[in-house]
């Protein structure tokens, strides 16, 4: 099976090759005989035909990629194409923030339902940001308040001590902060987030359990694929690797068995295929990762798998049933 793959991503200059989980799509999808194109979101675009779906392009170029620091992709000519006419599937994969922009393309991309496979699902990716799909599993995640007002940040402080505050639809661990126990600087946190963000915040009891990893589960069409723990480097609370965490091979719990349990049927139905879930200390659900999920280069490296394999088998299939 011969697939015209289109990457919808960040500019290729700007990836680490050493971790980034599109550039391992990129590679496996190239070994397996698939023409792979890249484009810019900004490119995308919507022209009426006289048809609800309308006519749905972006400027891409074919793209060669390869496993060399410094020497990693050549394009070719870039052009406008029709991504219902001239692509099989599309991945969106561009960086999160999850805001107005990235909802707006994923609607774009909706349109192609029918013709062109769109991996993950983009109308099941609104429907699920990372913070507050997870609310679904809430009997598997820490205490929890979503708020803005400062009266309840307060309440909930004083009631669970020190606290971690982040912002509803960050990314990348960045702009998480710790409370202490006596709420110290929690009113002008508050402030801070209220100026940035026009969303309410995400409040969650601060969790020594984290010293014993924060793992990193991915899963494929709703089933487990590998997981790595990440531990907090030197005066840091986040383990997220580019907070300079560093990762190690893991297995799962009993409990983190649960949590993949129950929610990958529910994953698989929304046509959410690539998914990475966040668990602290083995016990606590945080986040759900379905806007560009990353992870399989560290896990493929701890447990000599082929995530990218998995994830492309499962392409595969679903396309085969457009």
């Amino acid at each position: 099976m011969n697939l015209r793959v289109a990457v919808q991503m960040d500019p290729m200059e700007s990836i680490n090759i050493s971790g980034d989980s599109s550039f391992a799509l990129m590679l496996s999808a190239q070994s397996r005989g698939h023409d792979v194109w890249h484009y810019d979101v900004a490119s995308l675009a919507y022209e009426s035909d006289g048809t609800p779906r309308g006519r749905i392009t972006a400027h891409a170029a074919p793209v060669t990629v390869q496993p060399v620091e410094g020497n990693h992709f050549t394009l070719g000519e870039r052009r406008r194409i029709d991504l219902a006419r001239e692509m099989d599937v599309v991945l969106m994969r561009q960086d999160p923030p999850f805001h107005l922009g990235y909802i707006s393309a994923a609607f774009l991309l909706d349109r192609l339902k029918g013709t062109t496979l769109v991996v993950n699902d983009p109308r099941e990716v609104v429907n699920a940001p990372e913070k507050m799909f997870v609310l679904d599993y809430a009997q598997y995640m820490p205490p929890t308040l979503i708020a803005r007002h400062l009266e309840d940040l307060r309440a909930f402080q004083k009631k669970h001590g020190s606290i971690v505050v982040k912002p509803l639809h960050g990314n990348g661990g960045k702009a998480i902060f710790r409370i202490d126990d006596l709420g110290t600087n929690l009113s002008a946190l508050s402030e801070v987030f209220d100026q940035t963000w026009p969303e309410p915040h995400m409040v969650q009891p601060f969790l020594p359990s984290v010293s014993e990893g924060d793992k990193r589960i991915v899963l494929v069409d709703g089933e487990f694929a590998g997981a790595i723990n990440r531990f907090p480097g030197e005066g840091e609370f986040r383990s997220n690797l580019a907070q300079g965490g560093h990762a190690e091979a893991a297995t799962l719990s009993e409990r983190e068995e649960e949590i993949c349990a129950a929610m990958g049927p529910e994953l698989k139905r929304r046509g959410l295929v690539f998914v990475g879930i966040d668990v602290i200390g083995g016990k606590w659900l945080t986040e759900i990762n379905v806007t560009s999920p990353t992870g399989i280069v560290a896990i493929d490296k701890f447990n000599g798998t082929d995530t990218a394999g998995l994830i492309w088998d499962a392409i595969e299939r679903r396309h085969s049933s457009i």
